[in-house]
């Protein structure tokens, strides 16, 4: 199997028309007609991840989050992202990035955290808007956009999804934390992975109780919960994000599977959230 049958597959699932226009999605660096027989997904592009590939034996590594997001006048082996570049090279691995054009996919990031933390019956939270260049009408009959709300087979309370979320996502030093009142009840529930506190009011008006994302402000979360009467629970953004990898891998294998094309996945096991120390607050006013 050739580098471009994986990416044609992928590409199926997460268009890259679907991405944002800032954003850098795509085939990274390796050769297309290269052969490949173990595909490796993670989030970050890192050196650890590079390092697990390549004991794995990996061809291809997919991630989440872009290597060159903010563009880049170098690639020397100086850098940290330079030294990425070049032991992907080195070792015959090439590397292929699915970011905004699969956290609007459907199924795509939110449905994997919605899946994960039992929330059912999933429309989009902020749809694909019907005006955009890159969207047909087909692409909005399949559901497309941003987050997902849905519903909890049972009720519960703030204080009991926070613990369910905790128990669901893999876990970080950063943790899980909630605001809002403990004791709110909590039926309908809205998930955006990675950075979606800008959907806090459209949760809301969605009629969840609850959002479930990560990167909260202080100042946005405090005015959130004021204006729109929602709560809201913050996880570290790699940690709303890594269900994703088990989708796409199997995704990928039933999508080549079809074409009569056997190929091999792995999950990377590396913790890649930046933080890596938490120390609860003991000091009382």
């Amino acid at each position: 199997m050739r580098g471009r049958d994986v990416i044609a597959a992928l590409e199926r699932r997460y268009d890259p028309r679907w991405a944002e226009d800032w954003d850098a999605v795509g085939l990274v660096c390796g050769d297309p007609d290269d052969d490949v027989r173990r595909v490796h997904f993670a989030v970050d592009p890192v050196e650890s991840v590079v390092d697990e590939a390549i004991e794995l034996g990996a061809d291809l590594v997919v991630t989440h989050h872009p290597l060159f997001l903010g563009g880049t006048e170098s690639v020397a082996a100086t850098t940290a992202k330079g030294r990425v570049v070049h032991r992907l090279i080195r070792h015959g691995i090439g590397l292929y990035v699915a970011h905004t054009n699969a956290d609007v996919a459907r199924p795509g990031v939110s449905d994997a955290l919605a899946s994960v933390l039992g929330v059912h019956d999933t429309d989009p939270l902020a749809p694909l808007a019907a005006d955009r260049p890159s969207e047909s009408a087909s692409d909005r009959d399949r559901g497309l956009g941003l987050g997902r709300v849905g519903r909890l087979a049972t009720d519960t309370t703030l204080r009991g999804f926070l613990d369910t979320v905790a128990a669901a996502l893999p876990a970080t030093a950063w943790g899980v934390r909630a605001a809002g009142d403990p004791q709110r009840p909590v039926t309908r529930v809205a998930v955006c992975g990675g950075s979606g506190g800008e959907l806090a009011e459209a949760a809301a008006s969605a009629g969840a109780d609850v959002l479930v994302t990560s990167d909260l402000k202080h100042h946005s979360t405090s005015e959130a919960l004021a204006d729109y009467d929602i709560g809201l629970i913050d996880a570290a953004h790699w940690a709303t994000e890594q269900p994703w990898l088990a989708m796409a891998a199997d995704l990928l294998v039933g999508d080549l599977r079809e074409t009569g094309i056997t190929v091999e996945t792995a999950i990377s096991t590396r913790i890649t959230d930046p933080w890596t120390m938490h120390a609860p607050a003991v000091r009382t006013q």
